[in-house]
C-alpha cells in the first residue's frame, strides 16, 4: 500500500482511529457525555480531510483518484455520501446524549460502533471491486446488528436476532450473485466487468447469458435488503420497533444511502448497458414498495412502526429515480434522473433524522412509542412537536420542504423516461401518506394531552440536533440550490 492509498483512505482510517479512541477511553472517563463530544467533534478530521479530497479530485482531469490496487475509487460521487454520513453520524451522536443513558454500560461501545458502521459506509460508496464491495457491507452492517440488541429487553434482543438471520441472508444471495458474476466475467474489478459486458455472448439474454443474468439478480436482491425494498422488507418493522431509537435513526438513513450509493456504482460501471427490462424492473418494484409501506402504515399504532413502513414507501419513491437512470434518457435527461435521486436522498437523510430526533426526545417524556400518546404534545413541548410536524410534512411532500423539490425532481425524471405512469403512481401515494402523517400532527395540536406532568426538558444537544436537521429540511425546499450543486457534481463521474 503507498502513500497515496493511505491518503484517499484517511478520512476511513482517522475514522477507526476515532471509534478505537473513545471505546479505550471509555475505560477511564466517568461521564460518559465526555465521549460523546468527543466523537461529534473528532468527526471534523474525517470531514476536513474528505474536503481536501474533493479539492484534489476537482482537480484531477478525470475527476478520480483510483487506488489500492484499483479497489478504491474516490470521485464526487463518492465523497458527496461520506459527507452524507459522517454529517447524519455527528448529528445522531449529539442527540444521543439523553437516549444513551439506558445502555449503561454500553454508551462507549454505542459510540465506537457507530463510527465503525459509519466507515463501513463511507467505503461502500467508493468502492470498485466486489470483494471491498462485500467486505464494506459486512463493517455496515455487524456493527448495527450489534447495536440493535443493545436494550437488552427481549423485542431488542428479538430484533437483533431477526435482524442478523435476514442479513446473513441476504448477504448470502449477493456474494453467491458476485460468484457467478465473477464465474462469468473472470473478473472481480467492476470496469473489467463492464468491458466484459460489452460483447455479450447472447444478445437475446439481458446481461449476455442466464448464468450472468442470475447472479445479477441474486446481487439485486443483496442489495435490495439493505434499502429496504419490497419484497425484502420484511425485517423493517420489527427491528425498528424494537431497535433503541437512535440505532434505527441511523439505520433508516445512512445504511439507506450507502445502499443506493453501491446499487448506482455496481450497475452503472459494471453494467453500463441496462436494459429496458431492467428499467421496467425497478418500476414496478417501486410502485409496489410505495403503495405496500404507505398502506400498511395507515394502521399502525406504534410510531416506530409507522416509520419502519414509511421507510419501505421511500424506497420506492427512491426507485423511481432507479427506474429513469435505467432508462438512460437522452439528451442529458439521464443527468438530472441521477441528480434527482441523490437530491431525494439528502433531502430524506435530514428529514428522517429531524423525525427521529423528535421522537426521541418525546418518548423520554411520555415512555413509549405509541401513537395515541403523542396527543397534546405540542402543549408539553412545543419544540419537539414543531421540529416532528416539519418532518411529517416533508415525509408527505408538502411546500416547502426538501422532500417537496425531491418529488417534483423524481417524477419529472419519471416522465422524461416515458414512466408517466409511475408518477402518478407515486403522486397518488403521497396523497394517501398523508393519512397517517397527518394523524400524528393532529393528535399533537387538537388532542389533549394525557398528562399536565412535568417532565424533564431534552438535552441541549438533542435540541440543536433537532433544530439544525428541521431548518436543513426547509432550507432545502426553499433553496434547492443548496443540494443541487453537490447532487450534480456527485451525479457527473458515473456518467459517460
Amino acid at each position: 500500500m503507498t502513500v497515496q492509498d493511505v491518503y484517499l483512505l484517511s478520512p476511513e482510517i482517522s475514522l477507526v482511529g476515532l471509534a478505537l479512541l473513545v471505546m479505550a477511553m471509555d475505560l477511564f472517563v466517568k461521564r460518559k457525555a465526555v465521549l460523546f463530544l468527543m466523537a461529534v467533534v473528532g468527526l471534523a478530521l474525517p470531514v476536513a480531510l474528505s474536503v481536501m479530497l474533493w479539492m484534489d479530485v476537482q482537480a484531477e482531469p478525470g475527476g478520480r483518484l483510483v487506488g489500492v490496487y484499483g479497489a478504491l475509487t474516490v470521485d464526487k460521487f463518492a465523497l458527496f455520501f461520506k459527507f452524507l454520513v459522517l454529517g447524519s453520524a455527528a448529528l445522531l451522536l449529539a442527540a444521543s446524549l439523553d437516549y444513551a443513558k439506558r445502555l449503561t454500560r454500553l454508551q462507549g461501545e454505542f459510540v465506537g460502533l457507530i463510527l465503525l458502521s459509519a466507515t463501513g459506509m463511507t467505503l461502500l460508496a467508493a468502492a470498485t471491486e466486489l470483494i471491498s464491495i462485500y467486505v464494506s457491507l459486512e463493517l455496515t452492517a455487524l456493527p448495527l446488528i450489534a447495536m440493535c440488541a443493545f436494550l437488552g429487553s427481549s423485542r431488542s434482543g428479538e430484533a437483533g436476532l431477526k435482524f442478523l438471520i435476514l442479513s446473513g441472508l441476504s448477504s448470502a444471495l449477493l456474494l453467491y450473485g458476485m460468484t457467478l458474476v465473477y464465474g462469468f466475467t473472470g473478473s472481480t474489478y467492476l470496469t473489467e466487468i463492464g468491458e466484459a459486458m460489452k460483447n455479450p455472448l447472447d444478445p437475446s439474454v439481458p446481461f449476455g447469458g442466464l448464468v450472468i443474468l442470475v447472479g445479477v439478480v441474486l446481487m439485486v436482491a443483496g442489495f435490495g435488503f439493505k434499502i429496504s425494498s419490497v419484497p425484502f422488507q420484511m425485517w423493517v418493522p420489527d427491528v425498528y420497533q424494537g431497535a433503541p431509537t437512535p440505532v434505527v435513526a441511523f439505520l433508516s438513513v445512512a445504511s439507506k444511502a450507502a445502499g443506493f450509493a453501491v446499487l448506482l456504482r455496481v450497475f452503472y460501471v459494471a453494467f453500463p448497458s441496462l436494459e429496458m427490462d431492467w428499467a421496467l424492473l425497478f418500476a414496478v418494484l417501486a410502485a409496489i414498495s410505495m403503495t405496500f409501506g404507505n398502506l400498511v402504515a395507515m394502521v399502525q399504532t406504534n410510531v416506530k412502526r409507522l416509520l419502519g413502513y414509511s421507510s419501505i414507501a421511500h424506497a420506492g419513491y427512491l426507485m423511481v429515480g432507479l427506474a429513469a437512470v435505467a432508462s438512460r434518457i437522452p439528451n442529458g435527461g439521464e443527468t438530472s434522473a441521477l441528480g434527482s435521486l441523490l437530491f431525494y436522498l439528502g433531502a430524506y437523510t435530514v428529514t428522517n433524522l429531524a423525525a427521529f430526533f423528535a421522537i426521541i426526545g418525546i418518548a423520554n417524556k411520555i415512555g413509549g412509542h405509541k401513537i395515541d400518546d403523542f396527543a397534546g404534545m405540542a402543549k408539553r413541548s412545543p419544540l419537539l412537536a414543531a421540529g416532528l410536524t416539519v418532518a411529517l410534512v416533508s415525509l408527505i411532500g408538502i411546500p416547502p420542504t426538501g422532500l417537496f423539490i425531491g418529488k417534483i425532481f423524481l417524477f419529472s425524471a419519471a416522465v422524461e423516461s416515458d414512466l408517466a405512469w409511475l408518477a402518478v403512481v407515486g403522486v397518488v401515494n403521497s396523497v394517501v401518506s398523508a393519512y397517517y402523517y397527518l394523524k400524528v400532527a393532529r393528535l399533537m395540536y387538537m388532542a389533549e394531552p394525557a398528562s399536565d406532568e412535568e417532565t424533564p426538558a431534552s438535552s441541549i444537544s438533542l435540541r440543536l440536533a433537532l433544530i439544525v436537521s428541521a431548518l436543513a429540511v426547509v432550507a432545502v425546499g426553499v433553496a434547492p440550490r443548496i443540494l443541487t450543486w453537490a447532487t450534480d457534481a456527485a451525479a457527473s463521474p458515473l456518467l459517460p
